[in-house]
């Protein structure tokens, strides 16, 4: 049986909420015009991991999706999917945030003001199922 997850999602640049824990930025890129020592305290993210976004040719190519239509919004998430469990090292980096999740609150944040309609909302997903398994 999997354990239960102390995950959560966010919006990049809202204020942090009490509970949040540690709060990971999973975008391709970081936000433009803004230090680095500032992502905190600005209430961006703790901590960037770009290996959990979608790739910057699936992003390019998200330009041409419907995502008002549920078929091509399930297109993009599933091909996001398998290009995030296609490699070792994002396997891993799915692997290291569900272990942490299980032990401490994490939140996974992105720029889209959606969340049904992020890459995020899969990515729960994916740490969800790969939560460690408890113990019998």
């Amino acid at each position: 049986m999997a354990e239960k997850l102390k995950l959560f999602m966010f919006r990049i640049g809202s204020p942090a909420q009490p509970g949040q824990g540690l709060r990971v930025g999973a975008t391709r890129r970081p936000p433009r015009g803004v230090p680095k020592d500032r992502w905190a305290a600005d209430g961006y993210f703790d901590v960037w991991l770009p290996a959990l976004a979608p790739s910057a040719e699936l992003l390019s190519q998200l330009r041409k999706y419907d995502f008002q239509n549920p078929a091509r919004r399930k297109a993009f998430f599933d091909r996001y999917e398998r290009e995030l469990l296609s490699s070792a090292e994002s396997r891993q980096t799915i692997e290291f945030v569900a272990q942490v999740a299980a032990r401490t609150p994490i939140s996974i944040g992105c720029f889209c003001e959606d969340e049904s309609r992020c890459h995020r909302s899969r990515l729960f997903k994916i740490l969800q199922e790969h939560a460690p398994q408890s113990a019998a």
